[in-house]
Order: structure tokens, then sequence, then C-alpha cells
């Protein structure tokens, strides 16, 4: 009887943590962001890194994260910036500024969700 609430409560575990981990966004190299930005354009994704620059007030900035393939500007509206040197998740979607030549430019990531 013991065993079997065990093997439930296993089982009820392993489920929620299924749904849990099925609705997190993935998580992408920034150096696979700057080499494709229009596939990941629109879709909710993370990154992760180190925080290596940041200006901001009232709630609102600009952050850039460093995760050792490359860098990108996150834009946060309502979560606050992070201290240099920080080492933060991100969850936002990706956005293009311009493109000229056939490079892209001001590829940002808009934060959608609070920090991890």
């Amino acid at each position: 009887m013991f065993t079997n609430r065990i093997r439930v409560i296993t089982a009820l575990l392993v489920v929620a943590g299924s749904v849990v981990l099925a609705a997190c966004p993935s998580r992408i190299s920034i150096a696979k962001l700057n080499q494709d930005p229009v596939r990941y354009a629109g879709k909710e994704i993370s990154i992760a890194g180190r925080v290596t620059d940041s200006f901001g007030a009232l709630g609102r900035g600009a952050f850039q994260v460093d995760d050792g393939t490359g860098v990108l500007w996150v834009v946060t509206g309502h979560y606050g910036t992070p201290e240099n040197g920080a080492k933060v998740a991100v969850t936002g979607h990706i956005e293009q500024g311009f493109s000229l030549g056939g490079r892209n430019f001001a590829v940002i990531l808009h934060e959608t969700e609070p920090r991890r």
C-alpha cells in the first residue's frame, strides 16, 4: 500500500515536471540568434548569460547580455535593469531593427517575463 502511494506520487511529479518544462520557451545561444534572426522573429525564446552593459530609469531601459557566443541587447519595460556583471536568464521576443546591404542591424530581445 505504501509502495503504491510512492508510485502515484512519483508519477504525478513526473507529469507536473513535464508540463512545466513544455511550457518553457527554448533557450537559444546568442550566436544562433545573430546568425539567423529572421528564423526567431516574433517567437518567444530565452537566453542566459552575464550582463555587460546596462542603462535605465524608472523600471525601463536596456541591457546587454553576453553568453560566451555573442552579445545581444535586451529591452525591458517592466522589470528594471540588472547590474553589470549579474547572471541572468531572459525570456522575450526577438525583434529586428533594420537591414542594410543584406546585413541585419539592431537585433534585440524585447523582455516579456520577469528574469530568473
